[in-house]
C-alpha cells in the first residue's frame, strides 16, 4: 500500500513538505476516543484536521470518514478546500461530487462533507472516524445535538488485520475464539470522533470535555497555542493579534484556554481615568474638523455618539485615537437627531455609522415611507453602513480591542463631561442571563451606536495563515 509523507517528528523538515507541530503530532497519536484539539488562531487547527482525516483514510481503506464545519459556507471555504489542496500536492487521484459533497479518493476510500447546523440532517450513512471543525462556533444545545448525532452515525466496523491480511480473532480470557449468535466476532479498530475548536467560551465544548464527568477516559484535551505553529506563520502575525483583540481574548484567541465572555461587564477594561478625554470639538484650534458619528435608531430614544480623531498626521485610522467628544441622548427619532447636529455643527463635515436596519423602516411614526438612511443621506452626511449589522461578538470585541488591546494599549477615550452617558454604557452595562449585552436598562443604545462606528473604522481582521502541504511517497 502506498505511504503517506504525514511525518511525526517535528523537527525533521528535510525529507518530507509537511512537519507537524507537536500539538499536531500529540492529536495524530492520542488513544482518547474523542479527543479535542482546543487552539489559538493560527495554530494549525484546521490543516491539522484535514492530516488526520486523510491519515485515517490512507490507514484504513474502505472505510468512511466524514468532516464536519458549523456551515457549508466554512465546510468549502476551509476544510474541503485544504483537503483538495492536499489531495492535489500529494498527487493523489479523486474525484470530488459538489452535490453530496463526498470526495472518492482512488484505492482508498470516500471522505463524507457535512455541515452540523442542520443536526436533523446528520443521517444516513455510517462512519469509522470523524472530525469536527469549530465545534463552539454552534450554540451550545445545537452542539451538543450535532455532536450526539455524529458520534451515533460513528459505529462502521474495521477490522484489525495481520501481517497477511486476514481479520484477528477476537480471544476471551481463556485464549478461546469468542462467538456471538454463532457467529464468530473479530478484533476491530477503534472507532473515533475528534473536535477541534478555538475556545468561544464556557459553551459546550467546556461542559463536554472540562466539566462533565468521564469516568472511562473517553475524552480528553489537546492543546494549541498559536506559539506552537510560529514557523509557519507571516512574522508579524502573533503581533498583529495581540494588537488587534481585546485582552481579555488573548488567553482564548491565542493560548487555546476557556475564558469567560459572557458573563460580568461588557467591557470590562473600560475606565473613565485610563479611557478619559478633555478633547472637544475644535480643541486642536480646528473648529472645522471631521466629524464621525456612531448612531442608534430608536424612536424616542435615539442615542448618537460624536467623535473626532488625534494624531491624524498618521495616513491611516489604525494608529490613531478615537475620541468621543459629544453625545446626543434620547432623541425623538432620526429628524431630531439631524436637526440637532445641523443646530451643533453647521459647518463640520460628518460622516454617519449607523445602524444598518436603518435601511428597512423610519423612527418616525408619522412618515413610514421614508428610511432613517436615506435621511441621513438626504441632509448631506456621508452615511458608512454595510447592507447588515455585524456579529454582536464581533461588534463588542472590536470595541474592546480599542478600550485595551493585548499590549494593554487604549486607543478610545471618551470626554465624561461632554459624553457622561457614553461612559455610563461602557462603564456599566453587563450580559444578561443569555449571554447576550443586556438591553432592560437603557444602557444599550450608546453602547450599539459606538459598535457600529468602531466594527467600520478599526475591523479585526484575520490573516490567512496559509496552507500546509503534503506528498505522496511511492
Amino acid at each position: 500500500m502506498n505511504q503517506v509523507a504525514i511525518i511525526d517528528d517535528y523537527e525533521d523538515e528535510a525529507q518530507n513538505s509537511l512537519t507537524l507541530t507537536v500539538p499536531q503530532t500529540d492529536h495524530l497519536h492520542c488513544t482518547y476516543k474523542f479527543p479535542l484539539f482546543v487552539a489559538g488562531f493560527g495554530s494549525g487547527k484546521s490543516q491539522g484536521l484535514c492530516v488526520s482525516a486523510l491519515n485515517d483514510l490512507f490507514n484504513y481503506p474502505g472505510a468512511n470518514v466524514a468532516v464536519y464545519a458549523p456551515t457549508y459556507d466554512l465546510l468549502h471555504l476551509i476544510v474541503m478546500s485544504y483537503l483538495e489542496e492536499m489531495l492535489t500536492n500529494g498527487g493523489f487521484y479523486y474525484k470530488l461530487n459538489n452535490q453530496s459533497h463526498m470526495f472518492h479518493v482512488d484505492g482508498f476510500g470516500k471522505i463524507i462533507c457535512r455541515s452540523m447546523d442542520n443536526p436533523g440532517r446528520i443521517v444516513g450513512y455510517e462512519t469509522f472516524r470523524a472530525h469536527c471543525d469549530e465545534l463552539d462556533i454552534l450554540g451550545e444545545s445545537k452542539a451538543r445535538l450535532a455532536w450526539n448525532k455524529i458520534i451515533a452515525r460513528n459505529r462502521q466496523k474495521v477490522y484489525k488485520l495481520n501481517e497477511h491480511g486476514k481479520r484477528i480473532p477476537l480471544l476471551d480470557k481463556n485464549n478461546e475464539f469468542v462467538f456471538k449468535n454463532g457467529v464468530q466476532m473479530f478484533e476491530t479498530e477503534m472507532n473515533k470522533v475528534s473536535a477541534y475548536t478555538t475556545p468561544e467560551g464556557f459553551g459546550f465544548v467546556y461542559q463536554r470535555w472540562v466539566k462533565e464527568p468521564d469516568p472511562k477516559g473517553l475524552y480528553g484535551i489537546i492543546r494549541a497555542s498559536t506559539y506552537s505553529n510560529e514557523h509557519n506563520l507571516p512574522d508579524d502575525y502573533i503581533d498583529t493579534l495581540i494588537s488587534s483583540y481585546p485582552s481579555e481574548l488573548i488567553e482564548a484567541y491565542i493560548n487555546g484556554e476557556f475564558v469567560n465572555l459572557t458573563s460580568g461587564r461588557v467591557y470590562r477594561k473600560f475606565d473613565r481615568v485610563l479611557n478619559g478625554s478633555k478633547e472637544i470639538v475644535g480643541s486642536t484650534g480646528n473648529l472645522l474638523e471631521e466629524l464621525y458619528v456612531g448612531m442608534d435608531f430608536n424612536v424616542e430614544h435615539g442615542a448618537a455618539s460624536i467623535h473626532v480623531l488625534r494624531d491624524s498626521d498618521q495616513e491611516d485610522y489604525e494608529h490613531q485615537e478615537l475620541h468621543c467628544v459629544d453625545q446626543i441622548h434620547e432623541s425623538y427619532d432620526t429628524d431630531d437627531t439631524i436637526r440637532i447636529l445641523n443646530e451643533k455643527y453647521p459647518n463640520n463635515p460628518i460622516k454617519i455609522y449607523p445602524d444598518a436596519t436603518g435601511k428597512k423602516r423610519s423612527s418616525a411614526c408619522g412618515a413610514p415611507s421614508a428610511t432613517d438612511l436615506a435621511k441621513l443621506n438626504t441632509a448631506g452626511f456621508e452615511v458608512i453602513v454595510n447592507y447588515s449589522n455585524p456579529l454582536i461578538k464581533d461588534r463588542v470585541n472590536c470595541v474592546s480591542a480599542q478600550i485595551c488591546n493585548g499590549k494593554h494599549e487604549r486607543h478610545y477615550f471618551v470626554n465624561e463631561d461632554t459624553a457622561p452617558d457614553v461612559c455610563e454604557t461602557l462603564e456599566k452595562q453587563v450580559y444578561d442571563a443569555n449571554g447576550m449585552p443586556d438591553k432592560k436598562t437603557g444602557l444599550d443604545h450608546q453602547g450599539d451606536g459606538v459598535g457600529y462606528l468602531i466594527v467600520k473604522m478599526f475591523p479585526i481582521v484575520r490573516q490567512n495563515a496559509g496552507f500546509l502541504k503534503i506528498k505522496r511517497r511511492r
